[in-house]
């Protein structure tokens, strides 16, 4: 599918981190569990995420050839404060000013080393707007607070994560991607509150060579259809299949199985 813009991806790293910033000052208790990330607490969460933020930062102003090391990035864990909203937020603010310069200034096709086959830092720009949409979304789950995503950044996030699932699939084979070969087994994921000009559908085929997928309305073994967000969210895991504003059609084991496998790991 056609990318958004590098400017976009930009644009929306820097309002997902405001939008961040924003559950870190609401007066959420930073010690709350994650539900969906039950191992972290909403700063773990956080500190998380902005270390992520600064070791792309550190790879795309460097124009690495290889991994740095966390170990080697200033500040990745967070201020030394816990528990301190402010100091979090600050971290936080600076931390998104950092990528969002850096990305910027080097445009989508500097070459720079990442993980997944595209080595440039249109990847990143393009990892890190999902990668704090979807964070974003657990930190609110833990704080209360509503969520709302942008429709053309929630597809484009569907489309890179079956990108990732189908390319992980093919280049580092599991067990759990190798479990994913199901002939004449497919998934519908259909977006019911968009408009033809997104075509927020897909169709997920586990075929004998692997998992292939295209944008497009189309009978399938199991369909999974909602509001976008919610579809996007329920698709990464984040939000239950009972979910009432959801509906599942078929065969609901498949779509289960499929969630248990497609990982980026």
């Amino acid at each position: 599918m056609t990318l958004l813009v590098h400017d976009r991806y930009c644009d929306e790293i820097d309002h997902q981190v405001k939008q961040l910033r924003a559950v870190v000052t609401s007066g959420a208790d930073l010690s709350a569990t994650v539900p969906t990330c039950p191992d972290w607490s909403l700063e773990k969460l956080v500190r998380h995420m902005g270390g992520a933020l600064r070791w792309v930062e550190a790879l795309v102003r460097t124009r690495a050839q290889e991994n740095i090391p966390e170990d080697r990035i200033p500040l990745i864990d967070g201020p030394e404060a816990q528990g301190d909203p402010a100091a979090l937020d600050a971290w936080l603010a600076e931390t998104g000013r950092m990528v969002v310069d850096t990305l910027r200034e080097a445009g989508p096709d500097a070459k720079v080393w990442a993980w997944a086959g595209v080595l440039n830092s249109g990847f990143w720009a393009r990892r890190m707007t999902h990668e704090i949409t979807i964070h974003r979304a657990d930190a609110t789950l833990a704080a209360g607070l509503p969520y709302e995503v942008a429709p053309v950044v929630a597809a484009d996030a569907v489309d890179e994560w079956l990108q990732i699932v189908q390319w992980l699939q093919q280049t580092r084979p599991n067990k759990d991607a190798e479990e994913l070969r199901r002939p004449g087994r497919s998934i519908h994921l259909h977006a019911t509150d968009t408009g033809p000009e997104l075509n927020a559908e897909w169709v997920v085929e586990l075929t004998e060579k692997g998992v292939t997928w295209r944008r497009g309305h189309e009978k399938a073994t199991v369909a999974l259809r909602g509001p976008l967000t919610s579809v996007l969210l329920a698709f990464y895991r984040r939000l239950p299949l009972d979910s009432p504003e959801l509906e599942v059609l078929g065969e609901r084991e498949l779509l289960e199985f499929w969630l248990q496998r497609a990982t980026f790991g």
